[in-house]
């Protein structure tokens, strides 16, 4: 892990309505999506309309999960690399697993403005939980330095555990530790992603513990479920905010895109 000098800053694109979501000038989008390995709630490859949403919505960060680089189930593509070329946003990766599918499998940050430090941040759990078949899925965070209209900003992108709630607390326990130490620099810092988890799970109680707000409660409106996306009946992707930063919208985009669907947050 090492920190390096940002050296891009992308002009800010102004929305019309007949390309991306008009909004006001002073503002920042930040879209979550799980992206489900690039695949649509169907099933079927559909990576170029992840790219698509990520230009109409005008995100200028982007928290992304389950993404594959080179896995035989995604046809050997490096989804990070086409997202980077068909967006022109800059790009950090972080494996949770290394050696997977022929490839790697992981979580990923796109900034229209450019990333420069970038590091993965283990969420270990005692015992190792095994999957079927005898297989391991370790839980990271990705933790980046992004240049966000002129400002650095710090965000921090993970995947929890969907299954074992004590595999989860564990988890959430790592990363409020991570947590506690970025707001401490006092840049501004948003932590988002798919929590697996409901607003009334315990988890989401520590995570409130460690002064992190709710985007979805602060100014969405109605349930706010994302999943599964062709008849959403819960929520459990998240974007959280600290210090000064507010929210004046937040939306659940009702698309098919993934099995998730998208939220977007719009900062004042």
């Amino acid at each position: 892990m090492h920190a390096r000098t940002l050296f891009t800053m992308a002009a800010i694109a102004v929305g019309t309505a007949s390309g991306p979501l008009a909004r006001p000038a002073a503002t920042v989008r930040i879209l979550v999506l799980n992206m489900h390995a690039g695949k649509d709630a169907g099933g079927k490859s559909n990576l170029d309309g992840v790219a698509e949403l990520v230009k109409t919505t005008d995100a200028d960060l982007v928290l992304l999960q389950e993404v594959d680089r080179g896995t035989n189930r995604s046809g050997r593509v490096d989804q990070i690399d086409v997202l980077q070329k068909n967006t022109k946003y800059d790009a950090a990766f972080s494996a949770s697993l290394l050696d997977y599918d022929g490839g790697e499998y992981g979580i990923a940050v796109l900034s229209r403005g450019g990333i420069g430090y970038r590091s993965t941040i283990p969420l270990p759990v005692t015992p190792l939980q095994t999957r079927a078949g005898g297989s391991h899925e370790p839980r990271v965070a990705q933790l980046v330095l992004a240049l966000v209209r002129g400002d650095n900003w710090r965000a921090l992108n993970t995947h929890i555990d969907p299954s074992d709630a004590q595999a989860r607390a564990q988890e959430v326990a790592h990363l409020v530790e991570t947590i506690a130490v970025q707001r401490a620099e006092r840049i501004p810092l948003v932590v988002g992603g798919d929590f697996n988890s409901t607003p009334d799970d315990p988890v989401q109680q520590t995570l409130r513990g460690a002064g992190l707000r709710d985007a979805w409660t602060e100014c969405g409106q109605g349930d706010g479920f994302t999943y599964p996306a062709d008849a959403p009946a819960k929520r459990i992707d998240y974007l959280f905010l600290t210090g000064d930063l507010h929210c004046s919208a937040a939306r659940v985009i009702d698309t098919q895109i993934s099995d998730h669907r998208p939220v977007l947050v719009t900062l004042k």
